[in-house]
């Protein structure tokens, strides 16, 4: 009999993993892929993290919990986990982005900065700043190494006791008496509490909440460039754009791997992520491009490299983070709508929290699964 089963072992699953087996829990984590793996959502090399969340001013105090969580990790392991570059957005001055940046930094003190047009040409050669749009640059943010994240949260979780089990299907759970029971293809686990962190598949391991997620399929982008300039050695940031009818994101060069981009708006609503075939879309390709010459007039048109993930998008694109009404000792995270990853060591220790005490120091109520609007 386990103390918490972890059902799901990508960004959130690994970091409940990790804070339940440094208390001493008898903790089991399942997953159907190997650790690092590039069926979900936490691969691709790098993840953004940054403070100024435009999306809703109550995240900052998640993000700050976020940030002490990851430097901590990379201590521990003895491997530097983020990497601050800083971070540059070029956007609509009455646009979502940037008013949203302003009222987060308002309301919390943070540290960001309207740079002028002569400035950034300056300082950031490498972008060109769309006509009307204005310029914020936040210094402490940068990006996450999102595989090396995920491992390192579980060689924490299994050096301080946790058991990693992968490669069989969840099949269900259940409530057994004061427990659950879980079902996997190669066996029966117990335990009296569950951790469901499952990503794309939180739907059918949810069914009876009949929450509204739909799955999108997003493509990542290498594009080679010659220009010294877009080097992070170079003092290149992290960047975010509303341009070309589109928000679009990306790295800087990180060590010659050539520059990152995807777009975060758009998407295709797919049915099935385990066998979604993760072709490339042209119409994708084409829109990255366009942005690039338009934006980033010195990468090059020659890419290097292309993956797919998956989006699980809430009505209201922010997360859901509760326990399940019917069984207390059950909790979730789901529905993180492709801004998630940053969040996932604070994730990890709430759901914690909320599963062994019943509460968490972390404020998560915004994100409760009766909030207004979540039902579509």
């Amino acid at each position: 009999m386990h103390d918490v089963i972890v059902l799901g072992t990508g960004g959130v699953g690994s970091a409940a993993m990790f804070h339940a087996a440094r208390r001493g829990l008898k903790v089991l984590g399942l997953d159907r892929f190997p650790p690092g793996h590039d069926r979900g959502s936490s691969h691709g090399q790098t993840r953004i993290i940054r403070m100024s969340y435009f999306e809703h001013p109550d995240y900052v105090p998640l993000l700050r919990s976020a940030y002490r969580l990851w430097d901590e990790l990379g201590e521990i392991g003895g491997q530097p986990l983020f990497q601050r570059t800083g971070l540059i957005y070029f956007g609509n001055p009455d646009g979502a982005v940037l008013k949203g940046l302003g009222a987060s930094a308002h309301e919390h003190g943070l540290e960001v900065n309207q740079i002028d047009h002569e400035e950034c040409t300056q300082r950031f050669p490498g972008y060109r700043c769309p006509d009307g749009a204005e310029t914020m640059y936040e210094p402490d943010a940068g990006y996450l190494l999102v595989e090396d994240c995920v491992r390192a949260q579980l060689t924490e979780a299994v050096q301080a006791g946790a058991k990693h089990l992968h490669g069989a299907d969840i099949l269900s759970w259940r409530a057994d008496g004061d427990g659950f029971v879980v079902e996997t293809e190669t066996g029966i686990h117990r335990a009296s509490r569950l951790v469901i962190t499952a990503g794309c598949w939180t739907k059918e391991l949810l069914a009876d909440l009949n929450i509204p997620l739909r799955i999108l399929r997003k493509h990542l982008h290498w594009y080679a460039t010659d220009d010294a300039g877009y080097a992070q050695s170079n003092g290149c940031p992290c960047f975010f754009f509303e341009a070309n009818g589109g928000m679009f994101y990306g790295f800087p060069d990180i060590d010659g791997n050539g520059i990152k981009v995807a777009e975060h708006s758009g998407g295709v609503e797919i049915a099935d992520p385990l066998n979604d075939p993760r072709d490339e879309e042209a119409e994708d390709t084409a829109r990255i491009e366009s942005f690039l010459r338009d934006c980033m007039p010195g990468v090059s048109m020659n890419r290097k490299r292309r993956e797919t993930c998956f989006y699980t998008m809430s009505p209201d694109e922010n997360f859901i983070v509760d326990r399940h009404p019917e069984h207390g000792n059950v909790v979730f995270a789901a529905g993180l709508s492709g801004h998630g990853f940053k969040f996932t060591s604070a994730l990890g220790k709430t759901l914690v929290e909320m599963a062994i005490d019943g509460q968490t120091t972390d404020d998560v109520r915004f994100l409760g699964l009766e909030r207004p609007g979540l039902q579509g």
